[in-house]
């Protein structure tokens, strides 16, 4: 499982850092290496202290270079970045691991096994056909953000259109608080973002096969990417784990996943709640993004619903929770502690919306004592 870094304890990248970020780049490719270490050097936060062509050189160059963060190819010659990955963290090395994976069922299927043994994060290599500048450009705008979300303090997070007015957080609020019963919740909404796929991973699998409710997630991920982690989740689950697809309908003892590159919300039909998809325009910068389907969510089920923000980079979902909580949803958040990045989550107890604050272990033992008996 992967070391979580919390932001106040890391390098703050920008104007006021003291030092850069030690960066290890780690690829068989001169020309990937090249491409990446061009796009660091241009950024003042960063240094790339050292290369490596494959998992077993990696291995001796994080001992002798002690980097803060790792990018990572997945197929490289005599050990390749899933083996790699298992031996620094059986060792623990306690640096951020980025995979860069190639948009392929295979390679996102590396790529997600890659998280489940520990690396951070993942982006996907530009596409061979593009010019150089134009790979460039698109590498770029992926690995920066995704790894100053490491090492960046969060900022304040944007004010919710609606805030009621609430009690400050609690560690665990007893059911009678809630607006209400077990019995009248309906349905259980998740969003995720960096380190979802473990998360995911922990709290799906301590749920049990006859779990009363649908649950319906987005995570942040390609498409591909999210056809493959279903499929993961769903064979460690008791509970079926599906992609959404349209017209699927929602079913107790099942979580439909929002597909990649697509917005998913739920529609109420005479016969059953059913998944609606669409390639609508980016929702803070996400498709699928955690407030279209929690929007969704409130127009059909309002307080009836359970909330949950895991680990993930950003304020995707803020909006959405203010929705769910003014008509009496109960919202947990992951804590900081637990979390990989505590960007999402951390917007949510900032913007004073979050019911119970729980480390990730404690989040699916809340949901059970939130929902009807099963």
């Amino acid at each position: 499982m992967p070391t979580p870094l919390q932001s106040s304890d890391a390098v703050v990248a920008g104007p006021a850092a003291t030092r850069k970020i030690r960066i290890l780049v780690v690829d068989d490719s001169v020309v990937i290496r090249r491409f990446i270490t061009r796009i660091l050097e241009d950024d003042p936060a960063f240094e790339v202290v050292g290369f490596a062509a494959n998992g077993a050189v990696a291995l001796v160059q994080e001992a002798r270079l002690q980097p803060e963060l790792i990018t990572m190819d997945i197929e490289m010659p005599e050990m390749d970045g899933l083996a790699a990955v298992r031996a620094l963290r059986a060792r623990g090395s306690k640096a951020a691991i980025i995979m860069c994976s190639t948009l392929t069922s295979r390679g996102a299927s590396s790529a997600i096994e890659a998280l489940m043994c520990g690396a951070n994060d993942y982006v996907t290599k530009p596409s061979g056909s593009d010019s150089t500048d134009g790979m460039l450009d698109t590498l770029r705008l992926e690995l920066i953000p995704k790894i100053k979300q490491f090492f960046l303090r969060p900022q304040s997070p944007i004010p919710p259109p609606v805030r009621p007015a609430l009690v400050k957080p609690q560690p665990v609020l007893p059911v009678s608080s809630a607006s209400f019963t077990p019995e009248q919740r309906s349905i259980v909404v998740i969003g995720v973002s960096t380190g979802g796929p473990t998360a995911l991973l922990d709290l799906l699998p301590r749920l049990p096969k006859t779990f009363p409710l649908p649950i319906a997630i987005v995570q942040h991920m390609p498409p591909i990417f999210t056809q493959q982690l279903a499929e993961r989740l769903s064979a460690k689950s008791a509970i079926e784990v599906l992609e959404g697809r349209e017209g699927m309908p929602l079913l107790p003892g099942r979580a439909v996943l929002a597909p990649g590159d697509f917005h998913m919300r739920l529609k109420k039909t005479a016969s059953a709640v059913i998944v609606t998809l669409d390639q609508g325009e980016r929702e803070n910068s996400c498709r699928p993004a955690v407030d279209t389907l929690f929007r969704s969510v409130q127009q059909i089920y309002g307080g009836r619903s359970v909330g949950v923000i895991l680990t993930g980079m950003g304020q995707d979902g803020l909006r959405g929770v203010a929705d769910l909580r003014k008509d009496g949803a109960y919202i947990i958040a992951q804590d900081r502690a637990s979390s990989v990045v505590w960007g999402m989550p951390g917007a949510v107890v900032e913007a004073g919306l979050a019911d119970a604050v729980l480390s990730l272990n404690e989040v699916a033992p809340a949901i059970l004592r939130l929902v009807p008996k099963s």
